[in-house]
């Protein structure tokens, strides 16, 4: 049986949407199904049993406004994601006293409903690291390594 995965993006400007593309092509290159939503909802994601969140921090330390409602849905609904695995992959720049924010939010939120983290987050300074396929890439060996 193949692995599904689920990715959903946080994106504003769109750079977190190109690393899921990315994510995306290696996975399905790998023979995992993939699931991409650019604007996920709670149906979208409730019965996933593998995530990966590639999210942009937004403002001060917010989730991007195609993500936002989705995880404050998530707080605010009484769900079970015991089944769940996921990871996270964040871009931000360290120009900001928030930097990637974004990843502790849907870190917390996701373990707070019961999902396991399967492996450390990766943060992507967009000020100093210009290769950010490459670092996704090779975070995601280590994160199905340890699926």
């Amino acid at each position: 049986m193949t692995q599904s995965i689920c990715i959903i993006t946080g994106s504003t400007l769109g750079g977190a949407e190109y690393v899921a593309d990315h994510l995306e092509s290696c996975l399905t290159a790998k023979g995992f199904n993939v699931e991409l939503f650019n604007h996920a909802t709670l149906v979208d994601i409730q019965s996933q049993p593998i995530l990966i969140v590639v999210t942009s921090t937004h403002g001060a330390g917010e989730l991007p406004d195609n993500i936002k409602p989705l995880f404050e849905e998530l707080e605010n609904q009484p769900l079970d994601f015991s089944q769940m695995k996921f990871g996270v992959v964040g871009l931000g720049s360290s120009d900001y006293d928030t930097f990637c924010h974004a990843v502790d939010i849907v870190e917390n939120t996701l373990k707070a409903k019961g999902a396991t983290q399967v492996c450390n987050s990766e943060r992507i300074d967009t000020v100093t690291n210009f290769e950010h396929d490459e670092t996704a890439e090779n975070w995601l060996e280590g994160f199905l390594v340890k699926l």
